[in-house]
């Protein structure tokens, strides 16, 4: 068996990835119905949007399979991702790359596959919108065209889901994608018995900025702020705007010391960029934290209440 390999670009793609902030989601009619339209054009038993991951191959949408995702080490799907055409095995039973892997072997009982990569915006392959048939097949170039229209049809949904997560302002993630990733990362916390923290943070004066300087610097402002909260905080790391200018960070795996030492390093780089940048203003910040132990358990909700509040109670005493 050929495992697949990785692509050149394998540590950008998978950040873009994890970007759409779509892996391990619910079922979307979005998908569902491409898959289903997929299985009744081409007659075959088995239609997947797969998106690959760092180790796995998770489904985002399929008709005729139980399982919900697979190891990558077995995937055709890993394949599929280093073409840029679609990637076609009519029997997998005959192809020394295939023929003893545990998926032709054994269930699903792969014979025909047939893969078309999905591109995000900037041409990263993410996964591929692929058919599955337990007999060998053949596809005319009448079936490629409309294979690959489907394909371009789940881009689209793919690019769809991206932008309803992301601030269009600063390019990260909005209140929706937040809300949504928090949530997952509580609930991958408490099975691990990890510590996390949520770091809020309210822009100082930024109405004062909007109106002596215009609404284009106070936009630039926001994106100057989003991109040193990316430098400062880990890749690991949840940072979103929330709206205007209030953002917030999940910081997992942490507690409130790593939290304020974190915090404070922003604060220093911040501090660092206002005497580089010479402007006639300065950009500062109001801070509150609200922290989830295996002992102590919060929803989100309760913890952006919890930091929220703290970080007006600065804001309060900083006025004179």
């Amino acid at each position: 068996m050929q495992s697949p390999q990785a692509p050149a670009n394998e540590q950008k793609r998978l950040k873009t990835l994890h970007s759409l902030n779509i892996l391990d989601t619910p079922p979307q009619e979005r998908f569902d119905r491409l898959v289903r339209m997929a299985k009744r054009v081409f007659n075959v038993p088995i239609a997947l949007v797969s998106l690959v991951d760092e180790k796995r191959q998770w489904f985002k949408a399929r008709v005729g399979l139980n399982a919900t995702e697979t190891s990558r080490e077995v995937s055709f799907c890993g394949h599929t991702i280093l073409c840029q055409a679609p990637f076609i095995i009519t029997d997998a039973r005959k192809d020394l790359r295939f023929a003893d892997n545990p998926l032709v072997t054994g269930p699903p009982n792969i014979v025909f596959y047939a893969g078309c990569p999905l591109h995000f915006f900037d041409g990263t392959a993410l996964g591929t919108l692929c058919i599955i048939d337990t007999h060998p097949r053949q596809l005319g170039d009448e079936d490629l065209v409309l294979l690959k229209d489907l394909a371009h049809l789940t881009e689209r949904e793919l690019a769809a889901t991206h932008l309803a997560t992301q601030d269009d302002l600063t390019g990260i993630v909005n209140r929706r994608g937040f809300l949504t990733l928090a949530e997952k990362a509580l609930t991958l916390s408490a099975r691990g018995h990890l510590s996390l923290v949520l770091a809020y943070f309210d822009l100082d004066s930024f109405k004062a900025i909007n109106d002596n300087f215009g609404h284009e610097e106070g936009d630039l402002a926001l994106k100057i702020f989003s991109q040193l909260m990316q430098r400062c905080f880990r890749e690991s790391d949840i940072i979103a705007r929330l709206g205007g200018d209030e953002f917030v960070v999940l910081l997992t795996n942490a507690d409130e010391t790593f939290a304020r030492e974190s915090i404070s390093r922003f604060r220093y780089e911040l501090d660092q960029y206002n005497r580089q940048a010479n402007k006639q203003y300065q950009l500062a910040f109001s801070d509150g934290i609200a922290a989830v132990t295996p002992e102590n358990n919060s929803s989100i909700a309760e913890m952006l209440k919890q930091a929220d509040e703290q970080m007006y109670r600065q804001k309060r005493d900083k006025m004179p």
